[in-house]
C-alpha cells in the first residue's frame, strides 16, 4: 500500500456535501474546524492486497459468529457491563437467527503486509456514505479507469432486497432511527446521515421507508406496541442506537420484559450487542490463541503484555483509551466509558505515512467482505478528529457491468458463517 499526493477536485467541498456526506470538515469545540473529506492524497492498494484483505475480513467475521454462540452460553449480563436481561434476548435472537445488515472491522495493516483485528463494531458503524459514495463518486471523476475495493453500496441494496423477500420483514416498511446526541456533543449529524443512506439503499430494494429520531419513539400500553411519531405501530426498525445503552432506558426495558404483543424485527438485531463490545477480543484470543490475524487480548489486566491499549467495554471513537509502552510512553483518551470494565489489548503500531497513523475499516454486508475505508489520525489513537481518504487499485482496470455482476454474486455461498440453532440454557 502506497500513499499518494493528489490535487483535490475544484469545489470539491460541495460535491461532496451534494453527494450527501453533509461534514466534509469536523468542527471543533472551540468552533474551529479541521478536514474530515481528505482528497489532497489517496491510497494505492494492488489486487493481490485486496484479495487477501478480502479472505481475513471473511474468516475474521467467521471467527466472530462463532464467539458470539460462546458468549451468549458462557458469559453473564455482569461480567460484559450490560443491562441485566441483556444476554437472555441475545439467545433468543440467536435462536430464531435474526438476520443482520452490515459490520465494519477495524484491522492495522502492515507495510510487510501483516493484518491484525484491532476491534469489530458490529452494531453501530458509521462511515458507509463515506465509502459507498463519497470515494466512489471521486474515483469516477478522477481516474473512472482504475478500479476500487468497494462494493458497499450495490451489496446493501442487494442484502435488502434478500431480507424483504426472504420473509426476515414484517411487511415492507422499515422505519429508521438514530440518535440526535447530546446537545455540546462532536456530533455533526453523523448518525442521520448514515440512516438516511441506509434508507435510500432500502427504497432501491423496494421498501416503503420513514426515520425520524429514536426519541420520538413512543410506546402504546393498551395495544403493547412501539409507536412512530404519527402513532403508527412499528413492525421493522433499523437503529443507529447503541443495544446496550437502549437496553439501560426504560424503553429498553419493555425489551426486557417481553411487553409487546408483536415484537419488532431489530436491525441490527439483539446478538449484535456482543459484537460491540470489546469483550469480543479477548474471547476471540481465547478461541483462536496465536492466531495470525488476532492480537493478544485479556480481560480485566494486561497479564503478561509489556505494550498494550486499554479499551472500555463499551467506548467509541477512541474514548476511553489508554496506551502503555514498554519505553514509559503513556497516552490516553478522555471519555464517558470504563465503568463498565476494561480489556487489554497487545498494542499493534499502526502503519505511518507522511505522519499520518492509518487504519483500514473493512465493511461487511451479509456474511461478504464489501470494500474498504481508510482513515487517517495525527496520532496512536484513531479519535473523532481522524480523516478519511480515498483510494484506488492500481493494477485493476474498472470492470464493465457483467464483470460487477458476476463479481457481486457473492463467493460466500452456502458456506457462510450461521449462528448456532440452539444456544442452550447458560447463565445471565
Amino acid at each position: 500500500m502506497w500513499r499518494h499526493a493528489s490535487r483535490p477536485r475544484k469545489d470539491w467541498e460541495r460535491i461532496v456535501t451534494e453527494q450527501g456526506l453533509i461534514f466534509p470538515v469536523t468542527s471543533k469545540p472551540d468552533g474551529s474546524t479541521v478536514p474530515y473529506w481528505n482528497e489532497s492524497a489517496w491510497y494505492e492498494v494492488t489486487l493481490d492486497e485486496v484479495e487477501t484483505l478480502e479472505a481475513a475480513t471473511e474468516e475474521l467475521w467467521a471467527m466472530c459468529v462463532d464467539a458470539v454462540g460462546h458468549m451468549a452460553t458462557t458469559m453473564t449480563d455482569e461480567r460484559l457491563g450490560l443491562p441485566e436481561g441483556t444476554l437472555r434476548l441475545v439467545r433468543a435472537s440467536i435462536e430464531r437467527g435474526d438476520p443482520s445488515v452490515y459490520a465494519r472491522f477495524d484491522l492495522a495493516y502492515g507495510g510487510d503486509g501483516t493484518i491484525k483485528m484491532l476491534e469489530i463494531n458490529g452494531d453501530t458503524p458509521t462511515g458507509l456514505v463515506e465509502t459507498g459514495v463519497a470515494q466512489w463518486r471521486w474515483i469516477e471523476d478522477v481516474m473512472s479507469d482504475i478500479d476500487q475495493w468497494n462494493s458497499v453500496h450495490d451489496r446493501l441494496v442487494a442484502r435488502w432486497r434478500e431480507l424483504l423477500v426472504s420473509g426476515a420483514l414484517d411487511g415492507d416498511q422499515v422505519h429508521f432511527l438514530y440518535d440526535l446526541g447530546d446537545e455540546g456533543s462532536y456530533d455533526d449529524g453523523e448518525m442521520e446521515m448514515t440512516v438516511h443512506y441506509l434508507m435510500d439503499c432500502a427504497v432501491q430494494a423496494g421498501l416503503k421507508v420513514m426515520a425520524h429520531p429514536i426519541s420520538h419513539v413512543g410506546w402504546n400500553p393498551d395495544t403493547r406496541d412501539f409507536r412512530d411519531a404519527n402513532d403508527q405501530p412499528i413492525r421493522n426498525a433499523f437503529k443507529l442506537y447503541p443495544w446496550e445503552q437502549m437496553l439501560a432506558e426504560e424503553f429498553g426495558r419493555l425489551l426486557l420484559e417481553g411487553a409487546e404483543a408483536t415484537p419488532v424485527h431489530w436491525f441490527e438485531p439483539a446478538w449484535k450487542v456482543l459484537l460491540s463490545t470489546k469483550a469480543i477480543l479477548p474471547v476471540l484470543w481465547e478461541r483462536h490463541p496465536g492466531h495470525r490475524l488476532l492480537l493478544p487480548a485479556y480481560f480485566d489486566d494486561p497479564r503478561d503484555l509489556t505494550d498494550w491499549v486499554a479499551k472500555p467495554l463499551h467506548g467509541r471513537e477512541g474514548d476511553g483509551v489508554r496506551i502503555h509502552l514498554s519505553d514509559g510512553t503513556e497516552v490516553s483518551m478522555p471519555g464517558v466509558y470504563g465503568a463498565e470494565g476494561y480489556v487489554y489489548q497487545q498494542y499493534a503500531p499502526l502503519p505511518v505515512y507522511g505522519g499520518n497513523y492509518v487504519v483500514l475499516g473493512s465493511w461487511v454486508v451479509g456474511s461478504e467482505a464489501a470494500g474498504m475505508l481508510v482513515r487517517e489520525s495525527d496520532g496512536m489513537i484513531t479519535d473523532y478528529f481522524s480523516r478519511v481518504v480515498p483510494h484506488a487499485i492500481s493494477d485493476g482496470l474498472s470492470p464493465d457491468d457483467p464483470t460487477v455482476q458476476e463479481w457481486l454474486a457473492g463467493r460466500v455461498g452456502p458456506q457462510a458463517p450461521q449462528l448456532p440453532p440452539r444456544p442452550g440454557a447458560g447463565p445471565g
